[in-house]
């Protein structure tokens, strides 16, 4: 069991994440590889992507058993893309790579790290420059490929959030996270594969949807770093087809015009304020405001006030118009 303990200020710093993150979604997806858990989701990925997966990965899957404990140092590195992850990557700290080291012997006292890795231990640059090179390999044969279908699933489970914050608040969606969620304030509960308490102290909390996530939610092992709970979320089935929402978003022009379109992608992309789409859609916020107006009246889009704004999110039709009206499900 996780249990994740708030103050009212944690309350007021909860985040969620704009986008996956790369590396949260690296690290997972190669577990899925090893497991080869993939079902009817990830069949078609799995299938596609072991025979191109490089042999440098093996510097990854040797701090990153399939099952258990991961150095927390692989996806702790923050940056605002992947290139910048990677940086921060290879500049990790050393005492965090120490304190990572040790927590990986002792939580897997049965796995032997290979004789490369006393470069980490040393400080020496080619340790993390391995795991550097080897993230860089792996995402661009395993996920770059897919980077823009991926973006638009975690985007559409964002949309969502955001529409029940708006009618439910932070309680609606702490309560609705995943499955096994039991929010009681100021404790939100979760299965978890070991027990562990995760206290904010007025940090806040960043909701990371995750693509590559499928059972239970993760988080950092090290309470120290800054607090991330990354959820799976849920997929359409058929994300994985070469074009998919390429043929539709050429439709949807069609049908409702190529201003309204992109501003139906806009608004799909997180709730925002009808400047915001404007400057998204690359159109004024009269001509905005009026196009909003009629997908409102189509039911593609919600309203609503907040404070001196007025905010915008895209209802479940808009979703099944730009996604094809393809069934969502559950992992």
């Amino acid at each position: 069991m996780l249990r994740i303990h708030f103050t009212g200020e944690d309350l007021a710093r909860i985040r969620i994440a704009p986008g996956p993150d790369p590396l949260w979604e690296l690290l997972i997806s190669m577990n899925r590889l090893r497991r080869r858990d993939a079902g009817v989701v990830y069949g078609s990925w799995l299938k596609e992507t072991l025979p191109q997966v490089p042999a440098s990965v093996r510097a990854l899957t040797a701090l990153a058993p399939p099952v258990g404990y991961s150095v927390d140092f692989l996806t702790a590195a923050a940056g605002a893309g992947f290139d910048e992850q990677i940086e921060a990557l290879r500049a990790t700290p050393l005492r965090q790579v120490h304190r990572d080291l040790r927590e990986f012997g002792r939580r897997n006292p049965t796995r032997r790290l290979p004789p490369w890795c006393r470069d980490l231990v040393t400080g020496e640059a080619s340790g993390l420059g391995r795991l550097a090179d080897a993230s860089d390999a792996y995402f661009a044969a395993a996920l770059a490929p897919y980077w823009d279908r991926i973006r638009a699933q975690v985007s559409r489970d964002r949309t969502r959030r955001s529409a029940t914050l708006l009618d439910g608040g932070w309680d609606a969606v702490l309560s609705t996270l995943h499955p096994s969620a039991r929010w009681e304030y100021p404790v939100l509960h979760l299965d978890y594969p070991v027990d562990q308490e995760l206290r904010l102290q007025g940090r806040g909390l960043l909701l990371q949807p995750s693509f590559f996530c499928r059972h239970a939610p993760t988080a950092f092992a090290d309470p120290a770093l800054p607090p991330v709970l990354v959820y799976p979320i849920e997929h359409q089935v058929n994300w994985s087809a070469p074009g998919t929402g390429t043929t539709t978003d050429r439709a949807l022009g069609v049908l409702v015009g190529p201003t309204r379109a992109a501003l139906l992608h806009a608004v799909a992309d997180g709730t925002a304020s009808t400047g915001d789409l404007a400057r998204r859609a690359g159109t004024t916020a009269p001509n905005a405001s009026r196009h909003i107006t009629a997908l409102r009246e189509a039911a593609l889009v919600a309203s609503h006030r907040h404070r001196n704004a007025t905010l915008h999110t895209v209802t479940e039709l808009g979703l099944a118009l730009l996604g094809g009206a393809d069934p969502l499900i559950p992992v």
